[in-house]
């Protein structure tokens, strides 16, 4: 680890697979013992950056340096540096957990000296004491993600990458996940943690929002919620929603609007004038309008207002 305390740093990366474009441009920094999100769809291009920042894959251009090593040129070193729990569960189903525990030691070298330690810590980690000697294939899911998150810290690596570690797991899974990310940050391991669970995103520290390989932001949760929408957001209830969000795209002093759940999230210039302008509209076009409310935006609002923008200025792109 450098001396300024930067764990990662990202310059200009980009990676092709023929004409595609996975990742353009990128560039950012993490810091140590920050948890960084990498926050986006599904196909955004997490997963291919994660891999890259990892060592194991070749970035076509730019450049990128974890724990001061050349992700390109010195692939072993990084690897050697961190650790890694991919999106899909990696350990071995047909093994014990005592059984992957001693695996994954001897790949990543923990001295003899330190093993039993580094593992009852693992099984802790993972919930798992009196069960070490339990199938794999036989854990329920959150217990599987707890123990290969065990697995990939028993070198004591500085640096963690975890892409899509909560997929398919259970809300009280999550969260207990999630104490254990925040508990190994406070010990000065940088987190980086990708996700398409926006309400995730709010247990980082800082956010890159990407979308088709680009970044759109980059912030503190708070930061981007502040500076996303350049209006007043609302709720509104009302039906029929899909008739009722065409309307909505036309009516006077909204900027945007989008579905959330069984209402419109909707972005207007001035709140106060949309209470009086909005509910009258909607009736002269044939949509019942329930309840208005003005709300606070979550991320996913931030992500749809950032997003859309540049969608819109993909489609308005000629073809080549």
């Amino acid at each position: 680890m450098n001396e300024s305390g930067i764990s990662v740093v990202v310059e200009n990366l980009v990676k092709r697979f023929g004409d595609f474009t996975a990742v353009d441009h990128l560039s950012f920094e993490t810091r140590r013992g920050e948890i960084f999100g990498f926050l986006g769809p599904n196909g955004a291009g997490k997963s291919t950056m994660i891999r890259m920042l990892c060592g194991l894959l070749k970035p076509t251009s730019g450049r990128a340096t974890v724990a001061g090593f050349d992700v390109a040129r010195e692939p072993e070193a990084v690897r050697q540096s961190i650790g890694y729990m991919s999106q899909k569960f990696s350990l071995y189903a047909d093994l014990r957990v005592i059984e992957n525990l001693r695996f994954f030691a001897g790949l990543y070298n923990v001295p003899r000296d330190v093993l039993a330690d580094r593992i009852r810590s693992a099984v802790e980690m993972a919930g798992l004491s009196e069960h070490e000697n339990e199938i794999v294939a036989n854990l329920a899911g959150g217990w599987k993600q707890r123990l290969a998150l065990g697995c990939a810290v028993l070198h004591r690596p500085p640096i963690l990458f975890l892409d899509e570690p909560t997929s398919g797991v259970d809300p009280l899974s999550r969260r207990l996940f999630w104490d254990l990310i925040h508990q190994m940050a406070g010990e000065g391991v940088t987190v980086f943690v990708t996700t398409h669970y926006m309400d995730e995103a709010e247990y980082c520290n800082r956010l890159a929002m990407i979308d088709r390989g680009r970044l759109v932001a980059l912030g503190t949760p708070t930061e981007l919620k502040q500076r996303a929408l350049k209006g007043d957001l609302l709720t509104v209830e009302c039906e029929p929603l899909g008739h009722a969000l065409e309307i909505m795209q036309t009516a006077p002093g909204v900027l945007d609007a989008a579905v959330f759940g069984d209402a419109l999230h909707v972005v207007v210039k001035s709140a106060e004038a949309a209470f009086s302008v909005l509910p009258y509209y909607l009736t002269e076009h044939d949509v019942r309008c329930k309840r208005i409310a003005a709300i606070r935006p979550s991320l996913e609002d931030v992500f749809v207002a950032l997003t859309a923008g540049t969608r819109e200025s993909a489609r308005e792109q000629p073809s080549p």
